[in-house]
Order: structure tokens, then C-alpha cells, then sequence
């Protein structure tokens, strides 16, 4: 389907804003709702698109003429060869896998530009899985992780003993010297790891010539994008709101900060040059791995969702949990992040359901909570009470206009502004073969209307 690129635009200015704002784009979720197709579509009129934080552990997959990309380090901007990608010092990079995803997505017939910073290392990854094997043994339950190293990244920058890209491309004697003192630390920790590191040594030692042109300083890059020529700047969120490491349903949480503050811790960005916020957000709820899910439906309903939804990890290939939405969780992400527009994806899912029921309310032990709890044990006990809506029980996947939307459906958007009280409008098809053309057009008005 041929699509006319035209600058998205909000009452008559561009989506995009020109120099001095960067537009974000945030799961409002547990993460899984749609934020690579709506970024991608974002990113055809950038100039340059950012990942701040997270690391291989988040997933998004992007369909384009036919062609599916599934990108776990690289912006799903990348699609938009006009656009410079930039990985920020924020996120935490496993070099065999970003090129090994930069390999098959050039023999896909797209390529990459520019990264910088710090380093997830293989023992980064066995360790991951060692924490899991024994919290699994120690309290009966493990956190669920993708088991991707990101955990013990993080802690190693926390703990200051990581490496950086900028290491690995400085001084690479020196880098070996910090590189063997960091694992030898991780084998007094864990004795049963097995760890080559020679191997691994050689491995990066290869990638420096391949790695030097490609990193820059991150900071002096993001400030000379912000102040110098005009230029618009997209930032990718990884991951999602209820993940963030201090906002979201800990322990059973990513490392690193998934809401709007992680935009400028992660890469270099002052808060004033942050312009608009959008959460995506799904019409029904997922959640991959354990922890609390006040509104998961574990029966018929959970099933239907799961199928028609093609609900599978990206990343791990788990099946995700399915359930009604939450507004009581979507609420809170908006009190997080401050959400200038919403993006309602994958409506048509809910095409078959004669009711759909949405979570307005937490209640434990009879009373009503006025907030999203904090402690996980709280969440757990709460009770949802749900506003029953009726469903439209016709296909939604060929509407490509709000007002082409059944009565019904249109009402169960107008429930979910409402409540929130952020304006946003619903993205028709969850089938990604033409999502650039079904999402296009309502970017015309995307205070009204759907990405």
C-alpha cells in the first residue's frame, strides 16, 4: 500500500518538534504495547532516533513491506535510513548481540549508525541466570528475568567496578586488566560460574575496529543535536512504566528506568528540552513472567486474548498473561511521566467480545485504595472493581479513521480518555503488515486520533 510521508502534526505543528525538544515515546504498561510500530512510524520524519535505556532484554518487532525486524538494541527508528540511531549511555550493551542483530537486519536490507556505551558481558549473562536458579531455591519463586545479563550490568555501574564502550575502545591493555579484576570478582561471588575469559578477551578485542567509528561522546553529541542546526529528536523507551526500577511492581522489575526520568540520566538530556510524551498503551493488559496482575484472566477470556493477540515474547518467546485493562495502573503511569497523548493499540483484539469488562477501582479487604500500591504485598490482595462496557462484536482491522470506528468501540476509546483525562485515540489493526497505513492518518490530529 503506498503511503504519502507527510510530517505527523498536533494542531497544525509538527509531532517531531524542531531543535531544543525531544519528543518520547513510553509503555505505559508492563511493557508489550506496541511501541516499535508506533516509534517507527514516529520515525520517518527524524532526524535522529535514541535509545536510552534497558538493554537486549526489551523486544520490538516492526513489519515493513512484508519484511519483519525484531529489534532488541537497535532504535526501531533504525528503519528510516535518513535517521541517525543513537544508543545512549544509559543502556547497557552486549556487543555479540548488537552486531548479531545488526547482521541480520542489514541482510534484511536495513542498516545501522552510531552507539555508545556500557558493556554487558557473557558472565554478565551466566550470572543472571545463577541469581535466578538460586532465588528459585531459596524463596520458591524466581523474578522471571530474560536472563540477558541486565541485572548484573546494572549492578556492576551501581557498584562502580562495570566497563564502558569507551573503555573497550581507549586502551585495550588496560581494558583487559579492569576486564579480568571484574570477573574474578564475579567468581568469588559465584564459584560454580564457568567463565572463558580468553575467549571472551579475543571476542571483544575483534570488535574495537568495527566498534571505534561508531561511538562518540554521548553527551557532547545529544547538547550539539539540541542547540546547534534544527533537528528532530525521537527517544525509544525500552521496557515500560509498571518495569521501572523505582516506579514499577518491585522486585519483579527491569534495572533500569523505564519512565520519562530515564530520558535524561540516560542520555544527557537537561529535563527542559523534554517536549511531548506519549504512552502506549494496549486496549486489553499483558504481563510476561511472574508478579502481581490485579486484572489477569486466567481462563477463556485470558486464552481468546492471548491467541487473537499473538501475545509471545519477542525477546524470551514466553506467552504472556492476559487480562482486562487497568486504568488504576494506567493512571499511575500517567502520574509518573505526564503523558501528553495516549496511543491505544491492538483495539481490534477486543472485535469478538460481547462485554469487556475495564478495571476502575483497587479494594482491599473492602476498602477502596485512592492509589496505586507500592507494596507488592498489597497488590496482590487487592480486588478490582470493573465498569462492563458492551463490545461492538464486529472486525475493526480495515478502519482506518476514528469515525469509520463501530459506536461502541468509539465509546470504550472516549471511557479510556475519560478516565485518564489525557487525550488519544485508538490504532486500529494489530496486524503489523500495514500498520503504516492504518496508523498514519490519525497523526494529523493525534490529540483526537490514533498513531
Amino acid at each position: 500500500v503506498a503511503v504519502k510521508r507527510e510530517a505527523a502534526k498536533v494542531n497544525g505543528e509538527p509531532v517531531l518538534k524542531r531543535a531544543r525538544d525531544v519528543t518520547v515515546v513510553l509503555g505505559a504498561q508492563w511493557g508489550d504495547e506496541g511501541k516499535g510500530k508506533v516509534v517507527d512510524l514516529l520515525a520517518m520524519d527524524a532526524d535522529i532516533v535514541c535509545r536510552c535505556q534497558g538493554g537486549n532484554n526489551a523486544g520490538h518487532t516492526v513489519v515493513v513491506d512484508s519484511v519483519e525486524y525484531d529489534f532488541h538494541l537497535l532504535p526501531s527508528g533504525v528503519l528510516n535510513k535518513k535517521a541517525l540511531s543513537f544508543i545512549g549511555n544509559g543502556v547497557v550493551i552486549h556487543l555479540p548481540g548488537l552486531f548479531d542483530e545488526a547482521e541480520k537486519n542489514l541482510q534484511k536490507g536495513k542498516g545501522t549508525r552510531r552507539s555508545n556505551r556500557p558493556g554487558v558481558f557473557n558472565f554478565h549473562q551466566a550470572v543472571d541466570g545463577i541469581q535466578e536458579q538460586q532465588r528459585q531455591q531459596q524463596g520458591g519463586k524466581n523474578l522471571g528475568t530474560t536472563k540477558k545479563g541486565i541485572g548484573p550490568a546494572y549492578s556492576s555501574k551501581a557498584a562502580r567496578n562495570g566497563l564502558r564502550i569507551c573503555d573497550l575502545v581507549s586502551d585495550f591493555p588496560v581494558f583487559e586488566e579492569k576486564f579480568r579484576v571484574l570477573a574474578e570478582h564475579f567468581l568469588t561471588m559465584y564459584p560454580t560460574l564457568n567463565l572463558d575469559v580468553e575467549g571472551e578477551l579475543a571476542q571483544l578485542k575483534s570488535y574495537v575496529v568495527r566498534l571505534r567509528p561508531l561511538v562518540t561522546d554521548g553527551v557532547y553529541f545529544m547538547h550539539q543535536a539540541l542547540t546547534g542546526p534544527s533537528k528532530k529528536i525521537l527517544v525509544e523507551g525500552a521496557n515500560a512504566a509498571l518495569l521501572d526500577i523505582d516506579f514499577g511492581t518491585y522486585p519483579f522489575v527491569t534495572s533500569s528506568n523505564c519512565t520519562v526520568g530515564g530520558v535524561c540520566t540516560g542520555l544527557g538530556v537537561p529535563p527542559c528540552h523534554v517536549g511531548r510524551v506519549y504512552g502506549v498503551v494496549k486496549a486489553y493488559t499483558t504481563r510476561v513472567g511472574v508478579g502481581a496482575f490485579p486484572t489477569e484472566q486466567d481462563n477463556v477470556t485470558g486464552e481468546l486474548l492471548q491467541s487473537r493477540g499473538r501475545e509471545v515474547g519477542v525477546t524470551t518467546g514466553r506467552k504472556r498473561r492476559c487480562g482486562w485493562l487497568d486504568l488504576i495502573l494506567v493512571r499511575y503511569a500517567h502520574m509518573v511521566n505526564g503523558f501528553s497523548a495516549i496511543a491505544l493499540t491492538k483495539l481490534d483484539i477486543l472485535d469478538t467480545l460481547e462485554e469487556i469488562k475495564v478495571g476502575i477501582m483497587y479494594k482491599v479487604d473492602g476498602e477502596v485504595l485512592p492509589s496505586f500500591p507500592a507494596n507488592m504485598d498489597v497488590l496482590t490482595r487487592v480486588k478490582v472493581d470493573y465498569k462492563t462496557l458492551p463490545g461492538w462484536c464486529c472486525s475493526t482491522e480495515g478502519v482506518r479513521s476514528m469515525e469509520d470506528l463501530p459506536p461502541q468501540a468509539r465509546d470504550y476509546v472516549h471511557f479510556i480518555e475519560d478516565f485518564l483525562q489525557v487525550p488519544g485515540r485508538a490504532r486500529g489493526s494489530s496486524q503489523p503488515e500495514y500498520h503504516r497505513y492504518s496508523t498514519l492518518k490519525g497523526l494529523q490530529r493525534v490529540y483526537q486520533l490514533s498513531f
